[in-house]
């Protein structure tokens, strides 16, 4: 229920930077706004990922499992939302219709996921959870790439799953806005 009353509360702020980038993407980040992926959610079931897209549209993406972040193909305006998070406000979205937590470990590419849950130990207990907008291993691990990187990724997922409380979600909450103040996003 928290989750859907912070969702709600949201919205408007979600609406109105909507219609702020909706104004502004025709001149720097041509292309659609919204961009749409398949996720691995709770269970392992599929679901689409709300975000505002902030890279150069692709025919398609050939990044595997375990490459680097495509930075070149993030527009200007993609980096600045980027910093501040606010390609990810869509996923308020997802929390509504109950597909996504505020706090949980961070969806994968469904792709992507199942090849972390056949290579990295630990990877399909996150899927016990709800995932999440923001998560420990965001605020504490930050972007990460290659298998070292995600099996540190894991690690903090599984060290929330293990330590899970409203006390320890509030404490997330705060370090994603302190992230955020610091233009720390990636």
């Amino acid at each position: 229920m928290f989750d859907v009353a912070i969702a709600t509360f949201l919205l408007p702020v979600l609406v109105g930077i909507a219609l702020a980038l909706l104004v502004l993407n025709p001149f720097f980040n041509r292309g659609p706004l919204m961009y749409y992926q398949c996720r691995m959610g709770h269970g392992g079931a599929p679901f689409r990922a709300f975000k505002f897209r902030t890279m150069i549209p692709a025919t398609a993406s050939g990044r595997g499992a375990y490459d680097a972040l495509e930075e070149d193909r993030i527009s200007r305006m993609g980096r600045v939302m980027r910093k501040l998070r606010i390609d990810e406000l869509p996923q308020i979205i997802n929390v509504l219709r109950r597909e996504m937590s505020l706090i949980g470990p961070r969806p994968d590419l469904y792709d992507h996921a199942r090849i972390y849950m056949e290579s990295v130990p630990g990877y399909a207990a996150r899927q016990q959870m709800m995932p999440g907008i923001s998560g420990y291993a965001q605020t504490e691990v930050g972007y990460v790439d290659g298998k070292e990187g995600i099996k540190r990724k894991v690690a903090a997922d599984l060290y929330y799953l293990v330590h899970a409380s409203f006390r320890f979600d509030l404490w997330i909450a705060w370090r994603t806005l302190c992230v955020i103040a610091g233009r720390k996003g990636r």
